[in-house]
């Protein structure tokens, strides 16, 4: 199975039966951190999804987790000011997982004091983290990949941090222009050596490409086991 726009990616039925599974639980929040000591403890795997300003990160997560208002979504950009971590209350079904929603990036019109904020606690959560198994870097389908998000690679290649880009927003792209996009990154990607090969599209509106974005997840796991 895939999503639109993509080439088969690989999942058997089982990895996506798994994928479901893994984030059938009953996700609640777990944690908010607007500094580097205030961070829990590195207990279990974390997943990080990164991404500028209204890329739809909190409707990805809810999407993900089948929750409508976990995490919180808002049309103004800048509204996430910390790192907000979720986490299962069925840790059989998501045993060593958590869920890492992190500030939006790029938003000019904060205040500079408060940019400069954000972007050091993304930074040094980026570089020092142990636990962080992957970033997930959400790129609107849309726009592709803007110079904002070319510096939040080149941090992540310099730090040796996995990531794989998501593109969000895909039912606003015919199926042509979303095919061109999703080549587009595939050669923007090729040179970056902490760059995961495969694009995901998806839509939290629609559910597109949900379902290998979960199995995606669960693979990592397994490979982390």
């Amino acid at each position: 199975m895939s999503g639109a726009g993509e080439p088969d990616s690989g999942f058997s039925d089982a990895e996506i039966e798994a994928g479901r599974r893994l984030f059938a639980g009953d996700w609640q929040f777990a944690a908010a951190a607007g500094a580097l000591p205030a961070l829990p403890a590195m207990a279990t795997t974390e997943i990080a999804f990164a991404g500028r300003s209204n890329v739809g990160k909190s409707s990805l997560i809810n999407a993900l987790t089948g929750r409508r208002a976990l995490a919180r979504t808002s049309s103004t950009p800048g509204r996430t000011q910390e790192l907000i971590f979720f986490e299962s209350a069925q840790g059989a079904a998501a045993a060593g997982l958590a869920l890492v929603d992190m500030p939006g990036y790029g938003y000019a019109a904060a205040p500079k004091a408060k940019v400069g904020a954000w972007t050091r606690l993304i930074h040094d959560y980026l570089r020092g983290r142990a636990t962080l198994a992957r970033v997930y870097l959400l790129v609107d389908a849309r726009r592709g990949l803007m110079p904002p998000d070319e510096d939040i690679l080149a941090r992540l290649d310099k730090a040796a941090v996995s990531y794989q880009v998501v593109l969000t927003k895909c039912d606003a792209l015919a199926a042509a222009a979303l095919a061109e996009r999703l080549a587009e990154l595939r050669t923007q990607l090729a040179r970056r050596p902490a760059a995961y090969p495969i694009v995901l599209a998806t839509s939290a509106e629609t559910g597109s490409g949900i379902a290998e974005l979960r199995a995606t997840i669960h693979r990592l796991l397994n490979e982390r086991r």
